[in-house]
């Protein structure tokens, strides 16, 4: 991360919650600064360390470094999700045409997919809920992800027992479209007309006018171009969530905390 851009985070942060303020207490003694608990909450997100790992480095208890990281990504949700998890408005839409054109799938908006994060502490009666083939408590993620990894949509929190067919039901991704106010896309395919745009998906997802799914056994050298053309346009989400987890480490291990809320500020932030 840049200096500029955790000096900007640090200042906002620290102007939209009082909690991390530096105060002195009734002896005059200053307290822990923003500096020490941001660090650490930095620390605990990128490498995925335990709360207690940091308590040599910066001078910081266990108890007030989860308190500053569940604060923080409420704080960090709060004040920037309108930026970046945002619905795409006709210029963000009239530019992923273009990219899609380009890239041999006219019309086509963004790609959509899941990942999975394990639950190391995960409640023992849910367990049995929350585990899927793998036999590990895990939560499911879904996002839409544009070419430049802008993740605008997140749903997460569903358990491992479900597949994505399900997930996608029960997310809002699509509400926009059963209530009419899906942006106007007119283009013709094979003498079929069609008045939106369409998302790169993999073959579990069902047969719908907006989704290009891939050929999962593809045949001859037509539907063999077509996967292999589909695929490799449909990286972009498979990437974001290989940057998400290279980037942000504690998303790539088990996840400590009790609560699925808790987990879910921090998937947003």
């Amino acid at each position: 991360m840049s200096g500029c851009l955790f000096i900007r985070i640090l200042f906002m942060v620290e102007a939209y919650d009082p909690y991390f303020v530096q105060k002195q207490d009734t002896v005059r003694v200053l307290g822990l600064s923003f500096l020490q608990k941001m660090i650490a909450t930095m620390r605990m997100l990128t490498y995925g360390i335990a709360a207690d790992f940091v308590d040599d480095y910066v001078k910081i208890g266990e108890n007030i470094a989860i308190e500053s990281l569940q604060r923080f990504v409420r704080t960090v949700f709060t004040i920037f999700s309108d930026v970046y998890l945002r619905t795409p408005n006709k210029d963000d839409i009239a530019k992923l045409l273009e990219v899609g054109k380009n890239r041999g799938f006219p019309r086509m908006l963004r790609s959509i997919d899941c990942m999975y994060w394990k639950w190391k502490n995960c409640p023992t009666a849910w367990i049995g809920m929350y585990c899927g083939h793998i036999h590990e408590p895990t939560i499911i993620l879904e996002t839409v992800t544009f070419y430049d990894l802008w993740i605008w949509h997140v749903f997460f929190g569903l358990p491992r027992s479900h597949n994505d067919i399900s997930v996608l039901e029960c997310s809002s991704v699509f509400f926009f479209l059963a209530e009419g106010r899906a942006p106007q896309i007119n283009y013709s395919i094979n003498g079929n007309a069609y008045i939106m745009g369409y998302h790169l998906v993999d073959g579990i997802y069902p047969q719908w006018s907006t989704f290009d799914k891939t050929i999962t056994s593809p045949r001859g050298n037509k539907q063999t171009h077509f996967a292999k053309t589909q695929e490799s346009a449909r990286k972009d989400v498979e990437r974001a969530f290989g940057v998400l987890q290279v980037c942000f480490a504690i998303v790539r291990g088990f996840a400590r905390f009790w609560k699925v809320k808790t987990l879910k500020v921090i998937i947003k932030a």
